[in-house]
């Protein structure tokens, strides 16, 4: 756990670079009620450090400030879900632009948090560990796995909404990509903020362990949207031309073989005047 903390560590000031004032007074906005558990619980090893154990005391101090990290853990889980159902409920690419672009920030905002929390959940582990070999040495193996099976249920549940998050994310590319052809700016706008996300989320689980299934999406070229849709568009006109001749020719068809009809309707008519001496004489 303490190399697991310093990886997060080495992350975490990766990601501090890469921030601009805006962004990192609002990651901070968030990260103070964190920095307050993290002096709880450094005072408790300080003290541990002096006088050799965790006591009652000490412990009830960082207990009391570990449910700060649920409470921020949870907001954060939160804000990625509500991303990933935004991008869920869009489909027209104007839309999805703004969204992913906000995505770029938010996403690596929460990860922040999330792993800081998940940082200083290890942290409260070496103090809660020292109580329990204090006040139940009997007992310390056991807390140790329930510790490690905790840290793996937070790992599973930081990996399937972030997982959400990049699954809406590709699909909203891939709605872009099929778009492109009316969307010639805003399509590759989606793309990139969602190639972006899927970056930040790869770090993200590196950093942690996770197994990384995250994808790329490539823009999908105006020019080849273009083509393959004149091309349906040549194909579609080919065909009604085609329709039009079959229709001109069976048209001029039936128009003969009515006027064969008439003439010889007309023909026989006449004939019957003439045997019944019907026929007009001509006026001089």
């Amino acid at each position: 756990m303490q190399q697991s903390m310093a990886e997060i560590a080495d992350y975490l000031a990766r990601i501090d670079e890469k921030l601009d004032d805006v962004l990192r007074a609002q990651t901070n906005q968030v990260l103070a009620r964190m920095d307050g558990v993290d002096l709880a619980i450094k005072e408790a090893m300080s003290v541990r450090t002096s006088v050799g154990r965790v006591s009652e005391v000490t412990w009830s101090k960082v207990q009391n400030s570990a449910q700060t990290i649920h409470e921020t853990q949870g907001y954060a889980l939160r804000q990625l879900a509500d991303l990933a159902d935004k991008l869920d409920r869009k489909s027209k690419v104007g839309e999805l632009a703004k969204i992913a672009k906000d995505a770029e920030v938010e996403v690596e905002k929460w990860l922040t948090v999330l792993a800081r929390c998940f940082q200083l959940h290890d942290a409260v582990a070496l103090p809660e560990l020292h109580r329990v070999m204090d006040a139940s040495p009997d007992e310390l193996d056991q807390h140790r796995l329930g510790l490690r099976a905790a840290r793996q249920d937070r790992l599973e549940l930081m990996s399937a909404s972030t997982e959400i998050l990049l699954t809406n994310m590709l699909e909203a590319a891939r709605t872009a990509n099929s778009k492109v052809l009316f969307n010639p700016t805003q399509s590759p706008a989606v793309i990139k903020s969602g190639n972006q996300v899927a970056i930040e989320i790869r770090d993200f689980h590196e950093m942690l362990g996770i197994e990384a299934r995250s994808q790329s999406s490539e823009a999908r070229p105006w020019s080849e949207a273009a083509a393959e849709s004149w091309d349906k568009t040549r194909a579609t006109s080919a065909q009604s031309v085609d329709n039009v001749k079959q229709f001109g020719s069976e048209t001029g068809a039936r128009a003969k073989s009515m006027t064969s009809k008439l003439s010889g309707k007309l023909s026989d008519r006449s004939l019957r005047r003439r045997k019944d001496g019907d026929e007009p004489v001509e006026s001089s």
